[in-house]
């Protein structure tokens, strides 16, 4: 069902414009931080990253306007804020400033439960872009084996939207193809995404930021040479109900997929998919963008 969210306007921030919100999670040695670094250093847009511990964010000295507290702010816009205060705390923090971040990467503590997080990616002037999961394609078989380590290692699999594997450079082939025979069965359903690299993954992790191209622009199509991206035409004018059915029909395989349409009476609906995360919300006023074909990336076969 297409969500209306007529509340936005009335005490949401920035004229009810909506910050997209990837959560981060993955157990401990799972990248999260070194995906998040790289995040950084690839963006060419304005993001907030929210982490644990600011001293972990390894920032190019050149690259920060100045440090107060337990925030970074870089100058290319980007700002890094501790959770120390709680996550309530670092929302409002957020939307307090007069400008929004085109984008916002939590990254969560390796034993979090993204689950307990998502109703604050949510809040007004937030919206959910997905759960991504890193998994250490490394240790994980001996972690979920380990009883000390796996109720926090199956939580974190249950919310994801999409699964990373990570470290595949120190990984076995056998153990690989057993990691993911293994997630295949513990939860079936979720897109399952090899990384080789954490600038491949820094790359997928940022796609929701706003580009030149507007709120559906993916970045670039050759983000991942094992992955397919295409473009699929969207009718205009198309029903709500006949662009949500398109957007149901896509493979379960997909792993990203963004697009804007406009029905009969010219209202803007947004479509986003992030792995087994899928919605279609009626685009706010101030984040009116003309209508696009869907851009959707799936696994190369």
């Amino acid at each position: 069902m297409v969500v209306q969210e007529p509340y936005l306007e009335l005490i949401a921030p920035w004229d009810g414009r909506r910050v997209p919100v990837t959560l981060l999670g993955g157990y401990l040695g799972a990248g999260k931080t070194t995906v998040v670094n790289e995040v950084l250093a690839a963006t060419d847009q304005p993001i907030a990253v929210l982490v644990n511990d600011v001293g972990e964010v390894n920032v190019d000295a050149s690259l920060v306007r100045r440090r107060h507290g337990d925030t970074i702010e870089l100058t290319d816009g980007c700002v890094c804020c501790s959770l120390a205060g709680g996550l309530a705390a670092a929302f409002d923090d957020l939307r307090e400033r007069d400008v929004p971040p085109d984008h916002v990467i939590v990254e969560l503590s390796g034993i979090a439960d993204p689950a307990r997080v998502v109703p604050w990616a949510s809040s007004p002037g937030f919206s959910l872009d997905g759960v991504v999961v890193l998994v250490d394609g490394d240790q994980f078989l001996e972690r979920l084996d380990d009883p000390a380590t796996a109720d926090s290692v199956e939580t974190q699999l249950t919310a994801a939207d999409l699964l990373v594997l990570t470290k595949l450079d120190l990984a076995s082939a056998a153990d690989v193809t057993e990691t993911r025979s293994v997630l295949q069965s513990r939860v079936p359903g979720i897109p399952i995404l090899n990384s080789d690299d954490a600038v491949a993954t820094a790359s997928f992790v940022g796609l929701a930021t706003r580009r030149p191209g507007g709120a559906a622009d993916v970045g670039p199509a050759n983000l991942f040479d094992a992955h397919e991206v295409a473009t699929v035409a969207i009718p205009r004018p198309i029903t709500a109900a006949e662009f949500e059915a398109m957007i149901d029909a896509l493979e379960p395989t997909t792993l990203r997929a963004k697009g804007i349409a406009t029905t009969p009476d010219g209202t803007r609906l947004l479509a986003q998919v992030v792995g087994r995360r899928r919605s279609v919300t009626v685009l706010p006023d101030a984040e009116s963008q003309p209508p696009t074909n869907l851009v959707v990336i799936t696994p190369r076969l």
